[in-house]
């Protein structure tokens, strides 16, 4: 059950990057983001006030899964402490979109995407050091087909005059990487002791005001913003896809490791859309460097599953 939701997570996820491309054009980074979060948190405020008011209505369902925790104190963690692990999810989550989003505002979707599919590589290298998980010769495999699909990726974007060691977009696509493998370790750590309908809902609404004091801070920096649907469109697959992704982490016999590869291959969805809708060029050199990608992915999770 938890591969399967991992690979639903994987599916909305592709879309999610789409909509944030086409959201971004030709928009400020922090509006969008900002609007983002306040969709994602009117998508879930429903089921904690339900959860609050007549928590029967949601009992039995997926729904179902500790969202009362602000308000009454589960035996094995209390509220303060819940709370704060959220908080401490949201601003690492946030780091790692903002970064993100500026760098997937400037740089091709065919390019992107492909690099923040080796997210996985720095997710398995962190599960070695705090899960205690071991690298095999087919996992170590893996590594060394993703770090040199890195170099082929580099390559292909020198060709569209994109230097990866002096591009500041590429420096904020990596960063976004390593916040958001940082983000993948930390889920398995606090889905042990937190319910997942919990941490999606409250992280959702500590986005909106941490955002909220961003924006104010940067409201001169803010440039303008031009309604598209596809903005709330980014709300909607993230939910959908963080959901699946949070029950998946729940499950006691969920690696990791192979969720964060799985989720990866949402780059097949957004590669797709960057030939199709946003024409990007030099595709057929980013379809190799995609083979490479997938290929360490592959290693990776076969590696993890002997």
């Amino acid at each position: 059950m938890w591969v399967f939701l991992a690979f639903i997570s994987a599916f909305f996820l592709g879309f999610y990057d789409v909509a944030k491309k086409q959201s971004l054009k030709d928009n400020a980074v922090l509006s969008v983001l900002f609007l983002n979060t306040i969709f994602c948190t009117a998508i879930f405020l429903p089921f904690i006030i339900i959860s609050n008011i007549n928590p029967q209505l949601l009992k039995g369902t997926f729904f179902d899964a500790g969202l009362n925790i602000g308000f009454k104190s589960l035996e094995y963690i209390s509220p303060i402490k819940a709370h704060i692990a959220v908080v401490i999810k949201s601003c690492i989550v946030l780091s790692s979109w903002i970064m993100g989003y500026f760098a997937l505002k400037h740089l091709p979707l065919t390019l992107a995407g492909p690099i923040n599919a080796t997210r996985p590589v720095l997710v398995l290298v962190g599960a070695i050091f705090l899960f205690n998980e071991k690298l095999n010769i087919i996992q170590w495999s893996g590594v060394a087909v993703a770090l040199f699909s890195l170099f082929l990726l580099s390559l292909s974007g020198k060709k569209e005059g994109i230097d990866f060691k002096s591009n500041k977009w590429i420096y904020c696509l990596f960063g976004a990487v390593i916040m958001g493998a940082v983000s993948g370790l930390y889920d398995k750590f606090i889905m042990k002791f937190l319910p997942p309908m919990f941490v999606q809902s409250w992280f959702n609404i500590y986005q909106v005001f941490i955002m909220g004091i961003l924006v104010l801070l940067m409201r001169k920096h803010g440039g303008k913003l031009k309604w598209r649907w596809s903005i709330p469109l980014i709300s909607l697959f993230v939910s959908i896809a963080d959901f699946a992704y949070f029950y998946c982490l729940s499950n006691p016999d969920a690696l990791i490791a192979v969720v964060s590869m799985v989720r990866r291959g949402s780059v097949i969805v957004s590669f797709t859309a960057g030939v199709l809708l946003f024409k990007d060029k030099n595709i057929k050199s980013k379809a190799i460097d995609l083979v490479f990608v997938l290929l360490g992915l592959i290693l990776l999770c076969w590696g993890s599953l002997v």
